[in-house]
């Protein structure tokens, strides 16, 4: 189970009154491998949200272009608070107001396992290579497989914001195969589409209002 501090952050930005997000009262997900899932949410600015299984949490980048399979873009990321595990099943909308307000859909799912080594070439700890600012991956998902790796390119002091850099490796996954528009792209779990999604929550409103 992840520590209460671990998750500070990301229960002070909610009220589960208001949100059907999840508290996030679980441990590791059981898989031999850790897991990674990737969200469309379409909130103020319509963005993808990156999380990758560390230590008991799902830390976090939001991609506003979204992961890409050709090793020549580098998209950027931009850390945000560290999620529970169970948020890797959650999909559909944050109430207007609330933190992240809008739709969420799965686009992509699956499990990775780590490739960061030291300068010598020995494998380190996926946490302490994300410490240190550089980290590589395999991927084994529905849209997303192969190697990529998560640099950070700006380290937030000084009161900047904290940013990395997310680009696929130069492996046989590779392709020049970019994310399907947002509000094209269909749930991992479901099929749905944000506005499908979006749909059946108000309906599903209705249904209990009435």
């Amino acid at each position: 189970m992840p520590s209460t501090d671990a998750l500070a952050d990301y229960h002070r930005k909610r009220d589960f009154r208001r949100t059907a997000e999840p508290r996030g009262t679980t441990g590791r997900r059981g898989q031999p491998e850790p897991t990674f899932v990737v969200q469309i949410h379409d909130a103020g600015a319509m963005h993808f949200d990156f999380r990758l299984e560390v230590d008991g949490v799902l830390k976090s980048w939001a991609v506003p272009k979204g992961p890409s399979a050709d090793p020549h873009d580098k998209r950027l990321a931009m850390p945000t608070e560290d999620h529970p595990l169970d948020y890797a099943d959650f999909e559909g909308v944050i109430a207007e107001g609330e933190y992240g307000g809008g739709t969420v859909i799965i686009w992509d799912e699956g499990t990775y396992h780590s490739l960061a080594t030291d300068r010598r070439g020995r494998e380190v700890p996926f946490a302490d290579a994300l410490r240190d600012g550089h980290a590589s991956f395999c991927l084994h998902g529905g849209k997303l497989r192969g190697g990529y790796a998560l640099t950070r390119t700006r380290s937030g002091r000084d009161g900047q914001r904290e940013s990395w850099l997310l680009v696929k490796r130069n492996d046989r996954h590779a392709s020049s195969h970019h994310a399907t528009e947002p509000r094209r792209a269909r749930s991992a779990r479901t099929g749905r589409t944000l506005k499908r999604v979006a749909a059946d929550a108000a309906a599903e409103d209705r249904s209990s209002a009435g």
